[in-house]
């Protein structure tokens, strides 16, 4: 591996997170060479990812949360004793950011709010991640991805027409708000280094999946235009950009571009779609959909969709609809390292995705996710608790 760049190398993060959208987020930022001191109750166990199956390493210590914690450094401190409150405080101070991703109400509560942590840093920035934000008529409320997807219309416009709606089959809006809340944490660390003072930054799954309708609503609230469930995954409005059917299975075509199309239609055998007026441009094509469909459908299905992709790969936007085994198992994935052996502190190592932001060539920082309080007595010998205060603070629930 390339010599890596840390981007984020003098960065310190406090994350008081569990689940997926805020780990999500603050992984990204360690990827990059952030200091992230993730913070675990221990009463609670830690986060409780530590025990969403349904596969395991070991207790405590599930697939699942290893996916979103590499890059991190493990604290246990219990946010409500008043000596977890000092040693939270200590971290604050030295700390350029506290991200957390609690119900909306509790970040007040809690004290992790700009009003209140001014007082120990006035350059710290706070970066809350909710469900319906610290504000309003739902700021109390629990809330969740699907809950999200389904709220806003996702599942409205995923699926086939004749179906039921159906949801994204990964939690796209909670990956999507963790990275919307990287992006704000760094913008406002850029902004109180400028500025020398702090602030908060709020972020919530409602609005960031609001926020992803993107054009479609665009077209509602302009001209009332209410998109539905297209055929086989189509673009409502180019044509061809679908799943077609092949000798074996399936094959994703998108013609985005005019120039696609003469393209496509010369290496199907067919260069005479390209002069007919029923396909001569997007709109054309729009209005005989269901032609375009049984034509390309029919030339398709004369050879299997590898063949396909031989032919196809490179001159007309192109891709085989895999299931997850066959996406990981690609030749292309393998080329790019795009899974990497993670290591733990124990010598042992354990299969994950890469980080997907490359500096300079190289893939981000890669070690494994720390087990619960991997890094608590470290951490608190640099605040100046020694051991036999470690070990009182462990007795009493505090760490």
């Amino acid at each position: 591996m390339k010599d890596m760049m840390q981007p984020l190398k003098d960065v310190t993060v406090i994350a008081v997170e569990q689940y997926g959208a805020g780990p999500f987020g603050s992984m990204l930022l360690g990827d990059l060479g952030a200091d992230v001191i993730k913070i675990e109750n221990p009463v609670e166990g830690g986060d409780v990812g530590r025990k969403v199956g349904p596969y395991y390493f070991s207790e405590g210590d599930s697939y699942f949360h290893q996916s979103f914690n590499r890059n991190k450094r493990s604290l246990t401190l219990n946010l409500k004793h008043e000596e977890g409150r000092r040693i939270f405080e200590g971290l604050v101070r030295n700390a350029d950011a506290v991200m957390n991703n609690l119900r909306g109400d509790l970040p007040e509560k809690l004290g992790l709010d700009y009003a209140s942590l001014s007082k120990v840093n006035p350059k710290i920035v706070c970066a809350h991640l909710s469900a319906y934000g610290r504000e309003g008529s739902r700021k109390n409320w629990p809330g969740y991805d699907y809950l999200m997807q389904a709220e806003v219309g996702y599942l409205s416009v995923t699926g086939e027409p004749d179906g039921p709606p159906s949801r994204f089959g990964v939690s796209i809006v909670d990956m999507m708000t963790g990275l919307m809340t990287a992006f704000a944490l760094v913008s406002g660390v850029v902004g109180a280094r400028a500025q020398r003072k702090g602030m908060d930054m709020d972020v919530n799954l409602f609005d960031t999946a609001l926020h992803n309708l993107s054009y479609l609503a665009t077209w509602y609230l302009n001209n009332g235009h209410i998109q539905g469930r297209e055929p086989r995954g189509a673009h409502p409005s180019l044509t061809p950009s679908q799943m077609f059917t092949t000798k074996d299975g399936w094959i994703f075509v998108m013609c985005n571009k005019e120039k696609f199309w003469p393209i496509l239609a010369d290496k199907l055998g067919h260069p005479e779609w390209v002069n007919d007026p029923r396909f001569s441009d997007f709109s054309a094509r729009l209005k005989h959909r269901d032609e375009v469909t049984e034509m390309v459908d029919a030339a398709l299905c004369q050879k299997t969709t590898a063949e396909w992709m031989k032919l196809l790969g490179g001159s007309v936007p192109i891709s085989p609809v895999n299931d997850i085994g066959q996406a990981l198992e690609s030749d292309f994935i393998a080329e790019g390292r795009r899974t990497e052996f993670f290591p733990r502190k124990d010598g042992s190592t354990l299969a994950m995705l890469s980080p997907p932001v490359r500096v300079n060539g190289s893939q981000g920082m890669m070690n494994a996710a720390p087990h619960l309080g991997a890094d608590t007595a470290e951490l608190l010998e640099g605040l100046g608790w020694g051991m036999e205060d470690q070990k009182r603070l462990r007795k009493e629930g505090v760490i």
